[in-house]
């Protein structure tokens, strides 16, 4: 026994032994967070032999590095390789648990527009055992701090980390075999980021996805006007009728777009203890004069509400990592809806209690052509004022009125709220309803933030009611993501009172909210199937602008011919017939239907898989080659972003001016009396 320690401890004390001692751990440790930390949908055992596979090629790369030194810097460098391989599984376990999703090259890029108020969120997220995957790290140090193991100097002999690297391009091109052996063109029509870690690990992941990044860099570079052709023979043959019963039944109208901060749709109707949470809104979703959308879905990657906002101005999809706000908004040409109003003779304005730079709005906007910009400089704020990210929605709202009443009619404002927001914690003077019980904390607060969105929802409403601007106005809202993540099984289980929930059942939860209200507009529940990418043209034909030679790759969910196959942003699909989750086919029932499938059936499946993979590809391609600026709709002109300024002295000084020359402000059809004193608010902090 003690010649086998010895011989144990001998084989420690050289280079090689080292090696192989810092490899295994961060085989094990690697693995262990697959398994336990995230959700990669292992479901047969070649997926099981590749997830125990994937860590070594590129671990043995990275750590062999260290054998062609000698002495004290080949232990230095295994010990910097580890850690930093430490920091990137710890820093995905983190952004996994919240957004299901890996970090991107993209997200840490745009880290500076979306930071603020993160260290609440990140204290929620983090768990103790998170941190054990720097304990081999330790144990190594402290290893060698101690003697225990003797640092080896010996001279390299080359023969052995060139058989350390060639190794591990064996085992490279081994993975990736068998990879695609189970799924063929694993790099090529890929959406989703779990394949890609699952395949060939996270290690893998951060190197593909860089080169996808520079990609993308590239991709304008070499982009030209014939790119667009394929463009637009697929919207071509895409493109809906209007449907004449409600083709421009809002011209003329005012329009309020309320974005509802991580709201779902099984928020509408649903109680606690006997008690509506979101009453207002549930009223507002039955009204006789408001259509509401029960089929309708989030389509957003992990630029999550910035993805909202692309799909919704511009019926285009956020990227497969990153955000198109924050990589694209400021350079891109864009053909928005604001630029499009803004051209048919709408002010339009958007509103945010929160800092300009958030998501790259301030410069984005401009270049979707927003006349204004009402940021966190334009709201009083007080200590108490603000939670998470951004001022409370009912002090939002209230403030917010001050500046809407100054909008020459029509108008577009769009106002975002974002007090429903993660980790969803209220002060206890807010709290109107008590926390479910499913024992996670994540999901328990939930219900009381979006109480009190939906009191700050019926506050405005009211004012809106009291002031005139009701009965003249198209009112819509839309959830823009989910609230709860698909990490929360358990929670969301319980929350839909099932036993379990499996991947139909979260695809399915994936619904938000989306409803249209104008008085006289002939209103109901409509069971079509939509997304946000819908939104836009759904919107301008309702206006009566037309947009037949727009490019929106989305179609009028009123519209009778319509494509009901939604794309979800990782190549997944909903429809009335089939639903696509991975390599999972379900049909309206949600039965697993993958091996039952008729020829007729396959056939369909495959179209609609085609149609989506299509129209992601597409929408990448206009982002990233900037292909709008090749491309000028009739009736409309590009945006000249240098006309724009949300400079609070400059835009107060702008709309005084606008009014004058347009007196059709709410402000000046009162005779120069404000409305303000008509906004009835019960916040806790105005008392």
């Amino acid at each position: 026994m003690r010649s086998v320690l010895r011989k144990v401890r001998d084989g420690l004390n050289t280079r090689t032994g080292f090696f192989v001692l810092t490899l295994v751990l961060f085989w094990i440790k690697t693995y262990a967070v697959y398994v336990n930390k995230f959700s990669l949908g292992i479901t047969n055992s070649a997926q099981k032999l590749l997830l125990i596979l994937n860590p070594l090629p590129l671990g043995i790369l990275l750590l062999g590095i260290a054998l062609y030194f000698r002495g004290k810097k080949s232990y230095w460098i295994m010990m910097i390789m580890d850690l930093l391989a430490s920091l990137w599984l710890f820093a995905n376990i983190l952004y996994y648990r919240e957004f299901s999703d890996f970090l991107s090259l993209g997200i840490i890029k745009s880290s500076g527009s979306v930071s603020n108020n993160l260290t609440l969120s990140i204290g929620e997220i983090l768990h103790a055992s998170d941190l054990l995957v720097f304990l081999d790290v330790i144990v190594l140090v402290l290893l060698l701090a101690f003697k225990i193991i003797k640092i080896d100097k010996r001279p390299v002999k080359y023969r052995y980390p060139l058989g350390i690297t060639g190794l591990a391009c064996a085992l490279f091109a081994v993975n990736l075999g068998l990879a695609e052996k189970d799924r063929p063109q694993l790099l090529t029509r890929t959406f989703d980021n779990n394949y890609i870690v699952k395949y060939l690990g996270l290690n893998f992941y951060a190197g593909y996805n860089a080169y996808q990044t520079h990609k993308q860099s590239a991709t304008r570079a070499s982009a030209s006007s014939s790119d667009l052709d394929q463009v637009l023979k697929f919207i071509k043959e895409n493109k809906t009728e209007v449907n004449p019963e409600y083709y421009g039944k809002a011209k003329g109208k005012n329009v309020f777009v309320f974005h509802l901060e991580s709201f779902q749709q099984f928020m509408i109707n649903y109680k606690v203890n006997g008690k509506e949470v979101t009453p207002n809104i549930n009223k507002f979703y039955s009204d006789q004069n408001t259509l509401s959308f029960d089929n309708f879905y989030h389509q957003v990657g992990q630029g999550k509400t910035s993805d909202a906002e692309t799909m919704l101005e511009n019926s285009l999809y956020g990227l497969p990592s990153g955000s198109v706000m924050t990589s694209y908004g400021t350079s891109n040409t864009f053909q928005a809806m604001p630029a499009i109003l803004d051209q048919q003779g709408y002010t339009t304005a958007a509103f945010h209690g929160d800092v300009g730079s958030f998501w790259n709005r301030d410069n984005t906007y401009k270049s979707w052509g927003y006349q204004y910009f009402f940021s966190e400089d334009y709201y009083k704020n007080k200590t108490n004022y603000s939670i998470g990210y951004g001022l409370k929605d009912k002090l939002f709202l209230q403030q917010s009125v001050k500046y809407i009443e100054q909008l020459p009619q029509p108008f577009y404002a769009k106002l975002i709220t974002v007090t429903n927001h993660y980790p969803y914690e209220l002060d206890k003077q807010n709290q109107t309803i008590e926390k479910t019980t499913t024992g996670d904390s994540t999901v328990d607060g939930y219900v009381q933030t979006a109480k009190y969105l939906d009191d700050a929802f019926g506050e405005f409403i009211a004012y809106l009611q009291k002031a005139g601007l009701y009965d003249n106005s198209m009112i819509v809202m839309y959830g823009d993501h989910y609230g709860i993540s698909n990490n929360h099984k358990k929670a969301i289980a319980q929350l839909l009172g099932k036993e379990s929930v499996n991947s139909y059942d979260l695809a399915q939860f994936q619904k938000v909210p989306f409803m249209i209200h104008m008085d006289g507009l002939k209103g109901g529940i409509d069971h079509t199937y939509g997304g946000e990418i819908d939104v836009m043209p759904t919107l301008l034909d309702l206006l009566g602008i037309k947009n037949t030679d727009t490019i929106q790759l989305g179609n009028d969910l009123l519209a009778k011919d319509r494509n009901q196959t939604v794309a979800f942003r990782n190549g997944d699909f909903v429809s009335p017939t089939f639903t696509k989750i991975g390599s999972t086919i379900y049909n309206d029932k949600g039965e697993n239907v993958t091996d039952k499938l008729t020829a007729e059936q396959k056939q369909e499946v495959k179209a609609q898989t085609a149609f989506v993979d299509e129209q992601l590809s597409l929408s990448d391609k206009i982002v990233t080659g900037d292909l709008l600026r090749f491309y000028t709709p009739s009736d409309f002109k590009k945006v000249d972003k240098t006309q724009y300024n949300y400079k609070y002295s400059d835009v107060m000084k702008q709309l005084k001016e606008t009014q004058k020359k347009t007196p059709t402000s709410v402000l000046m059809k009162n005779n120069g009396k404000s409305t303000q004193d008509l906004y009835a608010t019960d916040a806790p902090e105005l008392k």
